[in-house]
């Protein structure tokens, strides 16, 4: 086993994997390493057949708790900044809604069971086929069919939630 070779073949797809999570690249180079090192243990264990689907697993599963510790620290924070005036990054409004939806998404992808958001990032932002996301998470092919399907409809309605006109709110002192 060459790791080198490994990591410079099967790496890239799995950093992305879990980019599209994160949504950054720091965070997503901390997700890898971590999968990685999960990675090697296993082989130490059993023999690995696919290194891409076993990384981009790990990965996306790295990344995936990665956004619930985001997303319950967000909360934790959002209870201490209500007392102060948000103040916006000058970005363009396309670019500003898009890294909002982007957000939106990762906190709401944060709120599936571990089986939906694997299939759901998988198949959906990965494009993966049910056939080759059944074989890597070693569930019947039917059955992610039924996990992607069930992870769109609770993130519609996690999204479909959210005010896409929030109000800002100002504290007066």
């Amino acid at each position: 086993m060459d790791w080198k070779t490994i990591l410079e073949r099967d790496g890239p797809v799995a950093w992305r994997a879990a980019y599209r999570l994160v949504g950054n690249a720091a965070d997503a180079d901390d997700c890898l390493q971590d999968a990685t090192l999960a990675a090697v243990q296993l082989s130490r264990r059993e023999p690995i057949a696919n290194w891409r689907a076993l990384l981009t697993r790990l990965a996306s599963a790295r990344a995936l708790d990665r956004l619930r510790q985001r997303y319950r620290s967000r909360l934790h924070q959002s209870e201490q900044l209500q007392s102060h005036e948000f103040v916006d990054a000058q970005q363009p409004v396309e670019q500003a809604q898009l890294d909002e939806l982007k957000s939106q998404l990762r906190v709401a992808l944060a709120h599936l069971s571990q089986d939906q958001a694997a299939a759901f990032t998988l198949c959906a932002l990965e494009g993966w086929t049910y056939a080759d996301a059944a074989d890597q998470l070693q569930t019947p092919a039917a059955t992610i069919g039924v996990l992607v399907h069930r992870a769109r409809q609770r993130l519609r309605e996690l999204l479909q939630s959210i005010d896409p006109n929030p109000t800002p709110t100002r504290s007066h002192s």
